[in-house]
């Protein structure tokens, strides 16, 4: 009697319980049956299929695999779309942000500001935002030699580098470990050469009273100088606060120009420095001291993001001296490039005397000086 019972019981539940394919059918959802894979096997799926999710467009058929009473199962299903797409990140220099970079110019060049001399009477043949300040970035080292320079310090002076040197502006590194000794000479021509950080660091500590007393003298030469708009905040150029316009910049160029020392050490191409037991070798940031087409007598590069990227020089084309100055160049080649046309440019006018000045005149809405 009791096993009646019990068969009429199982037999209701079967009775009552709808078949498997007509739950997948009342879902809308066309199921597959699958063979039973390995444990490992199926996770390679889920992510496999997962994988395929993401990548696939809107509206498009994809294979999931799922899971339906403890069985796998290969579903197909319309893709929504799961792929995000993170906004690139646009960093704006000081010149973006004053709408420089909305300036255009007969040569078509990539920087913000520029400005071209004749070094011997100083007449503007291309000018193009040339009176705005902006951060100069590594610019700053050719001051900085400047002072050292023309303090008379001894250049065979041996210093240390130490924790106070570390870049805590911007957090870059350097291949200068705490510690090494290296005499100013050597550090001054990583600066200007290499556009070494914590060579220029050390150079403005050990002067005579410190960072801050070489920092004064840096704004008391461009004053004296007649850079009007331009101020320093350190030796390097790591801060942004250290601003200049070009035409400050073009009387900088033309005034270290006379000294030899910052002319050799900012124009040779490389150098083969022992510090801290080790052999480095260091290049310069301007590949077009290397050039055979190129005659350059001074020069230095600068870039942090505030600044863009910066070159001044001093070059020798179709027999004139000539001094570039640009700022807020976008792109790392982008500088030189300018340079080139800018060069270009200038071999195009024959005789000399009919080259004719270009000013392009800044955005509206913009304020000149700094």
């Amino acid at each position: 009697m009791y096993k009646l019972v019990l068969s009429a019981l199982v037999s209701m539940m079967f009775a009552l319980t709808p078949p498997a394919s007509a739950a997948r059918a009342d879902s809308g959802v066309k199921v597959t049956k699958v063979k039973k894979a390995t444990a490992g096997k199926a996770r390679f799926k889920r992510r496999e299929a997962v994988a395929r999710q993401s990548a696939a467009p809107r509206g498009e058929k994809i294979r999931r695999v799922i899971t339906v009473r403890g069985k796998r199962k290969v579903v197909y299903q319309r893709a929504e779309s799961t792929r995000t797409y993170a906004a690139p990140v646009v960093r704006m220099t000081a010149g973006d942000r004053a709408g420089l970079n909305l300036t255009r110019d007969p040569l078509d060049l990539a920087s913000s500001v520029a400005l071209v001399l004749d070094q011997n009477n100083s007449e503007v043949l291309f000018e193009k935002n040339a009176n705005i300040a902006l951060p100069i970035a590594s610019i700053t080292k050719l001051m900085t030699g400047l002072i050292v320079v023309e303090a008379n310090q001894d250049m065979d002076e041996v210093l240390t580098l130490t924790d106070d040197d570390v870049d805590r502006e911007k957090f870059t590194g350097s291949r200068l470990r705490l510690g090494t000794r290296m005499t100013r000479g050597e550090l001054l021509h990583l600066a200007l050469m290499s556009s070494e950080n914590r060579a220029a660091a050390a150079l403005g500590r050990n002067y005579p009273g410190g960072v801050q007393g070489f920092v004064a003298a840096m704004n008391a030469k461009a004053i004296e100088l007649g850079m009007m708009d331009t101020r320093y905040v350190d030796s390097s150029g790591l801060s942004s606060r250290n601003v200049a316009s070009a035409r400050d910049l073009g009387k900088l160029v033309s005034y270290a120009y006379q000294k030899p020392l910052l002319r050799q050490y900012s124009t040779d191409p490389n150098s083969v420095v022992h510090a801290g037991g080790r052999t480095l070798q260091y290049n310069n940031t301007n590949y077009l001291v290397k050039m055979p087409d190129w005659d350059i007598g001074l020069q230095k590069t600068g870039f942090i993001n505030e600044a863009g990227r910066c070159l001044v020089m001093q070059a020798m084309i179709q027999g004139r001296a000539v001094i570039m100055v640009f700022l807020d160049s976008k792109g790392k080649q982008s500088r030189t490039a300018d340079a080139g046309r800018v060069k270009r440019w200038l071999e195009a006018f024959v005789p000399e005397s009919s080259m004719s000045i270009i000013r392009s005149q800044p955005a509206s809405g913009i304020t000149e000086g700094g």
